[in-house]
């Protein structure tokens, strides 16, 4: 599908992250308080406006509340009515123009915020690349992968409390740590801070047991750009037996657009070659693959931007369709703003890794940032996510997913 022109101007750009093709669901607050919108081009559409106007008629009032939960609540049928309402409404040739011109406000005097409530959040380990590295580094090139990633996807159960929008800063946090020369443990801040470059699948649909891949591409509202942040120090102590815990719980920052995933459509990709077979249940179901080119900048403090990472979404071994028909199999209800982080998306060249583990292959090769060797996060690095789908007249984009690096706190506990 080609470019759909819209008489906003500035959608029509070809290097636009938000076209009518897109229509990127988020809140926004210029100054009346927070209202559901939709990126369209440099503009917002009050998308609450709209339905308050009856410009918008959804068969219910759904945006009153400033979450797009309510829209996904009301199921597929109704995200579709949706998209193409505000098609007809933005369109180049749209009648209703004057009319829904008041309802648009400047991206740039917004302030974005959590665009739907998150019910539970679960993080995966999808990218084979990333799970190769890090297995390379800890067990050795020969027993990289564990014996049971090439059937199932890994992941862990996180914490919904700590998912916070892009622009919300990040404290390097506390925990317990063990250097390989120390006889026991300290607690200090964590000295290995990182971020994961992952794409997060917001459940729209709620289930109450198992479900297909099929099913489970259905039961997907939308996705957005999501940086699980890692204390590497604190997880290599913590994480035997049971995985990460606290050294995840610091916060996981999401961008503040959700791309449906009907904008995603025509941007799918193949699944990967599979040596070893999926079981029946998890076998790719077309293709839930998409890609969606993605990028890693930092700012040091008072520094210029610097693209130290570039990968693409088709580097994922499991779909996120694939990822959520696992989470059902054992009958776990799945709840509508449920949010499945992919896991580090990394792909095979050292510029594609999607984490500073292993950028600078923990800490061996470090990464040179404005002059200055890196192996993990200083205070004051700021780190961004740019991802889009790409065509050649237009793009599906996310917007951005940053966050700044805070010194962490005195100790809380100190007498």
């Amino acid at each position: 599908m080609g470019l759909l022109p819209s008489w906003v101007e500035s959608a029509n750009a070809p290097d636009c992250d938000f076209p009518l093709n897109n229509l990127a669901l988020g809140v926004f607050d210029a100054g009346n308080g927070p209202r559901c919108g939709v990126a369209i081009g440099d503009r917002i559409a009050d998308a609450t406006g709209l339905e308050g106007a009856g410009l918008l008629d959804l068969g219910a009032p759904l945006l009153a509340h400033p979450s797009w939960n309510a829209l996904m609540a009301a199921g597929p049928a109704i995200w579709a009515a949706f998209r193409d309402q505000m098609t007809d409404l933005l369109r180049q040739a749209a009648s209703k123009r004057d009319r829904v011109a008041p309802h648009l406000h400047p991206m740039a005097g917004a302030t974005l915020q959590m665009p739907f409530t998150v019910t539970e959040f679960t993080d995966f380990y999808a990218g084979r690349h990333h799970a190769t590295n890090v297995g390379t580094m800890f067990r050795g090139a020969d027993n990289a992968l564990p014996a049971n990633w090439l059937h199932i996807p890994i992941g862990y159960n996180g914490r919904a409390s700590s998912v916070v929008v892009s622009g919300t800063p990040i404290r390097r946090p506390w925990g317990q740590v063990k250097g390989p020369d120390e006889s026991a443990p300290r607690f200090a801040p964590s000295a290995r801070f990182d971020f994961e470059l992952e794409l997060g699948a917001i459940v729209g649909q709620s289930s109450t047991g198992p479900v297909t891949v099929a099913q489970a591409q259905d039961m997907i509202f939308g996705y957005v750009l999501l940086n699980d942040w890692s204390a590497r120090d604190i997880q290599a102590w913590e994480y035997q037996p049971l995985g990460p815990f606290q050294s995840k719980a610091t916060a996981t920052t999401i961008s503040p657009w959700i791309v449906m995933r009907t904008a995603l459509d025509p941007f799918r990709a193949p699944p990967p070659a599979r040596e070893t077979p999926l079981l029946p249940h998890l076998a790719d179901a077309g293709h839930d693959f998409h890609d969606i080119a993605l990028s890693v900048t930092l700012t040091p403090e008072h520094g210029t931007p610097q693209t130290i990472a570039s990968t693409n979404t088709r580097e994922l071994y499991y779909s996120p369709a694939q990822q959520l028909a696992h989470h059902t199999t054992s009958g776990c209800p799945m709840r509508v703003g449920d949010l499945l982080g992919s896991g580090t998306i990394s792909g095979p060249t050292p510029d594609s890794r999607g984490s500073m583990l292993e950028l600078s292959w923990g800490g061996q090769t470090p990464v040179t940032v404005n002059g200055t060797p890196r192996a993990f996060l200083h205070d004051g690095d700021t780190i961004t996510f740019h991802g889009a789908a790409i065509a050649p007249d237009h793009r599906i984009g996310f917007g951005a997913c940053a966050g700044t690096v805070l010194p962490a706190h005195p100790n809380p506990y100190a007498p």
